[in-house]
């Protein structure tokens, strides 16, 4: 079952204060900071991306698709993956900690489809699994691409390891979801005033 709650302004702050908050222990002391959020929805299992940016360019991101790990936990464990295991960027350096830019995508409900009228582009993020291979791109990747539903199908292939045209495949799986996408840009802390 899908992550169907709509994260509230205030939610969002603080899943990304809990990215930021994991991100420094992690480099300052190797852990993960302990605790639960001050609110319940986060505890739900949900499937989750997290995605690094430093100076306007991609850092790293890497999440998973899987509702086995409470949202806060599953983020803070995506923001240590997206910072360390992510193939394509070298870790990041403790140094770069303070200036990365942390972006969040809660995925929410996915159906499969058959056709690329099927995809909201700016909605819909995308998934194939063929032939033992698996791809996945954000819906935020099309839009900031200005992909069309065909181009957006053969770039997710391509990013599964497989033809630009693997989506056509009888065996093909493919899958449309949704996501809440959040980042320190579009939800920064609240500023306090006395």
């Amino acid at each position: 079952m899908a992550y169907e709650h709509i994260l509230t302004d205030d939610e969002k702050r603080e899943l990304l204060r809990i990215a930021r908050a994991t991100l420094r222990e992690h480099f300052y002391t190797g852990r993960i900071p302990p605790g639960k959020p001050h609110r319940d929805s986060l505890t739900a299992l949900a499937g989750v991306f997290v995605t690094l940016h430093s100076e306007g360019k991609l850092r790293g991101c890497i999440g998973t698709q899987q509702e086995t790990t409470a949202l806060f936990r599953a983020v803070q464990e995506m923001t240590i993956a997206a910072a360390t295991r992510d193939p394509r960027f070298e870790p990041v350096a403790e140094g770069e900690v303070d200036d990365i830019e942390i972006e969040v995508s809660v995925l929410g409900n996915h159906q499969s489809i058959s056709s690329p009228d099927q995809i909201d582009i700016g909605v819909h993020g995308l998934s194939i699994s063929h032939q033992g291979k698996r791809g996945l791109l954000l819906p935020q990747v099309a839009t900031e691409n200005n992909w069309d539903g065909i181009e957006f199908l053969q770039r997710v292939c391509v990013k599964a390891g497989l033809d630009d045209n693997g989506w056509k495949e009888e065996n093909a799986e493919i899958e449309i979801f949704t996501a809440q996408v959040f980042s320190d840009q579009t939800h920064p802390p609240k500023k306090w005033t006395l």
